[in-house]
């Protein structure tokens, strides 16, 4: 592992901040958590992702004959972790860039790529995912969302939950069951929905942020030609864990962890060049613990990257990326709000609110970090059998 970036990714860098600089409004605080896809914020959020793609950036490690540049893993390393320190919003390009091209590309037929991978290097499609269901929990695999096939459609029945911009997505990810009498990780398959089907319900979920990010979204009796179909019939498990494995080093969580650390001090500074109390000594000790760990952890995701450039594939050390990033943000906020104190309260809108509302949120929001996207006793379990070689349960 290097310990210096090379000074092409250095100049790299530099072109990303100016950009950001020149591209982000003044005194840009970010998106208010999980507010990328409402009305305040869409407009922005799409206009700026076609800026990105104009530039080719969130396609760049792309192969070139799809339509990328092939751009080393610390490249792209760079490119997440300036985006994610500034908070430039990207959500509507990461489904369909990150999980769904990757599995066109390693399981898609060559009409598929050509009909698909354009309109998302492009922009014009929006994904969604659609994994997870209301009664299936930490276990995917008993996902019950079932397709059955009639001649050379499939009629889908079921519901899908915590999806999220389900509803200003125009096509979804989907993991269906095709085969009910096979193991449950067995019998499911992968499929690329059109949003717009006839049978298709979206029904909104308001988080306690009062923002609508996630969706349930129901299908009864929906037809789906079986050029949908992604891989072979019955394989999907094998097909989404390849999505997963796409899953990049996870800088950006420690970027924004690092974002929210600075906020705090500047407002530090800000009170005491305004004659304000001091900070009491241990919550100075908490804020410059919380940097450190979160740059201990910075570190790790470079490692994990590293691996990935030499074509490692980083299974307990991503997993202790995650869990350190997911478990740090909750600390971070926890002892934002403590140096806030009263100023921790307003909400988003209010005038009495500090720094955009952004502390406040992240609060709430990091509440959800442990357990979306792989939840703590997940992360655990991976990191004692995989990487302490202990039985597995």
């Amino acid at each position: 592992m290097r310990f210096r970036f090379t000074e092409r990714e250095e100049a790299f860098r530099r072109e990303v901040r100016a950009f950001l600089d020149r591209e982000l409004p003044p005194e840009w605080s970010g998106v208010y958590p999980d507010a990328d896809f409402e009305d305040e914020y869409w407009g922005f959020v799409r206009g700026f992702s076609a800026k990105l793609l104009a530039q080719g950036w969130p396609i760049m490690g792309w192969p070139e004959e799809h339509g990328g540049r092939g751009a080393p893993v610390m490249e792209q390393v760079v490119y997440k972790e300036e985006l994610a320190y500034r908070r430039a919003p990207d959500r509507d390009l990461v489904v369909g860039v990150d999980l769904v091209a990757p599995a066109l590309m390693v399981y898609g037929t060559e009409e598929q790529r050509r009909a698909f991978l354009p309109s998302i290097a492009s922009g014009e499609d929006v994904y969604c995912q659609g994994f997870s269901e209301p009664e299936s929990g930490l276990d995917l695999a008993s996902l019950q969302c079932a397709a059955v096939r009639d001649g050379d459609d499939y009629v889908l029945n079921g519901s899908k939950i915590w999806t999220s911009g389900a509803q200003r997505s125009n096509r979804v990810l989907l993991l269906a069951r095709t085969d009910p009498d096979a193991p449950k990780h067995r019998g499911i398959t992968v499929f690329l929905v059109p949003m717009g089907l006839p049978g298709i319900t979206v029904r909104p979920i308001v988080n306690m942020m009062d923002v609508h990010y996630f969706n349930q979204v129901f299908f009864d009796d929906v037809r789906i030609s079986r050029e949908m179909m992604v891989g072979e019939e019955n394989r999907g498990w094998y097909v989404a864990a390849t999505t997963l494995d796409f899953e990049r080093s996870g800088i950006e969580l420690f970027a924004n962890n690092r974002r929210s650390i600075d906020d705090l001090a500047a407002f530090i500074r800000g009170k005491a060049a305004r004659g304000g109390s001091p900070l009491p000594v241990p919550l100075r000790h908490a804020l410059a613990e919380t940097a450190v760990a979160n740059h201990a952890g910075t570190m790790l995701a470079y490692r994990v990257a590293s691996m990935q450039a030499e074509g490692l594939i980083p299974n307990q050390e991503a997993s202790v990326c995650k869990l350190l990033s997911s478990q740090l943000s909750q600390h971070i906020a926890q002892v934002g709000m403590r140096v806030l104190g009263l100023h921790g309260q307003p909400l988003k809108g209010s005038r009495r609110s500090v720094l955009g509302g952004m502390p406040t949120g992240e609060y709430l929001y990091t509440l959800s970090n442990t357990i979306q996207g792989g939840t703590t006793e997940v992360q655990q379990y991976v990191i004692a059998t995989r990487g302490l070689g202990m039985p597995r349960a």
